[in-house]
């Protein structure tokens, strides 16, 4: 299993859909496969196509807000001491999170296909929400499956797609969470994809829905690459690039535009969800060793027990809360091209408080959890490291957790 250079990592799969001949493919329904076929061919050559690419980059500048921000957190530097410390604010963009890119993109294809409903599922409430706004402004109408878990402890979002005119659908079968969502979804797509388009909230799923992800939240890598540039005159000797990793849209899209670069110089360190310190449960299936299974119609390595059943995940983040992870980061971590590992829900806590404190700047607890560990491994680097971590998502949406785990100061009102 190799990392190939040049071609890009979405387009390394073989003809079934695997990358390195292990991870992703499609497993799924004989119902599905004539629409996959579909969705792949239109994708395949829409995303070569200059007006296609040019209409999406009107949508990501004049709509999403693209390029956000790339800012030194000066007094976060100062108080750990070690590497200088950077975030590259995604959650600037329109409705506050990665997610609106692949939303925007899932729309313009459903418009090319004919279809005049999509549907989706979200977490965190967030694709859903970006999913809903997509919608609204391509003149679609949209379903949300959400587990009932979720919908709970991320109410500003739920409400927010409401507002948008996208029906929110519950799902109450499993742990009630993201990877129920997911299933309940795709059920919903199996009965309709005459006139239903369906979208994917990350890098998972079928084949093509990792691509079309990839390709879509790869926008923040190109702006980080220029913003790079432009402020040091070239790429730093000593990068190193945090991310929380659940499904891992985001991650890929903040990393793909240096894959070339030797990770000598450009290391990649993905941060899963380490679940309460006290629980036993997590969803970290890179990090503690999980074994490959199928999961939403792709391999990955994926919680189980022993019986191969899908273990229930428990993580403070609604958006990392998932038990597999996307076939690209099992083929990363297996090229060793990126490192993985976890933080606690307590050290998710603890990072957001310090950012939030010393910052203008008040991640959502997903990117918490990359904060944490970019923090702590700042300390042990030299003052000319560059880390830089993607604040992937607003805390707005985390508002009420915050305020009982933190108190009233920590919580962004609006």
């Amino acid at each position: 299993m190799k990392l190939k250079k040049v071609i890009p990592l979405i387009d390394q799969v073989n003809r079934l859909g695997f990358w390195g001949g292990k991870f992703g493919g499609n497993y799924v329904p004989e119902t599905l496969k004539k629409p996959i076929e579909e969705l792949e061919i239109l994708f395949n050559k829409l995303k070569k196509d200059k007006r296609f690419i040019n209409e999406r980059d009107k949508y990501f500048k004049n709509w999403v807000g693209a390029p956000t921000r790339f800012i030194k957190l000066e007094n976060l530097t100062k108080h750990v001491g070690g590497a200088q410390i950077w975030s590259k604010v995604v959650s600037d963009a329109n409705g506050g999170a990665h997610k609106i890119y692949n939303a925007t993109v899932h729309c313009l294809l459903a418009k090319r296909s004919g279809k005049k409903i999509i549907c989706g599922d979200t977490g965190a409430g967030y694709a859903g929400k970006m999913l809903s706004m997509a919608a609204k402004k391509f003149g679609l109408k949209c379903k949300i499956f959400m587990g009932a878990k979720d919908i709970k402890r991320q109410q500003p979002n739920v409400k927010a797609i409401k507002k948008n005119g996208a029906e929110v659908i519950p799902v109450y079968s499993g742990s009630q969470t993201l990877v129920d969502a997911v299933s309940e979804c795709m059920r919903f797509w199996v009965a309709n994809c005459d006139t239903t388009a369906m979208c994917v909230g990350s890098t998972v799923g079928p084949a093509v829905f990792v691509r079309i992800c990839g390709w879509s939240t790869s926008q923040i890598s190109r702006e980080l690459k220029l913003q790079l540039i432009s402020e040091f005159g070239s790429i730093p000797k000593k990068l190193k690039l945090y991310n929380c990793v659940g499904g891992g849209s985001s991650s890929f899209g903040f990393w793909n535009e240096f894959m070339d670069y030797d990770k000598k110089q450009c290391e990649f360190i993905g941060v899963e969800a380490g679940g309460p310190k006290k629980s036993k449960k997590h969803a970290a299936p890179l990090t503690y060793g999980s074994k490959i299974g199928i999961l939403h119609g792709a391999a990955q390595y994926v919680n189980q027990n022993k019986d191969g059943q899908i273990e229930e995940t428990e993580s403070i983040s609604a958006g990392l809360d998932y038990p597999g992870v996307s076939p690209l980061h099992c083929f990363l971590k297996d090229t060793k091209r990126a490192r993985y590992t976890a933080a606690s829900d307590e050290e998710a806590l603890e990072a957001y408080k310090l950012v939030s404190r010393l910052e203008k700047l008040r991640p959502s607890l997903e990117p918490s959890h990359a904060f944490s560990v970019a923090i702590a491994e700042s300390k042990k680097l030299s003052k000319d490291a560059i880390v830089v971590v993607n604040s992937c998502g607003d805390a707005y949406k985390d508002r009420e957790i915050l305020k009982k785990r933190l108190g009233k100061k920590y919580v962004k009102s609006n």
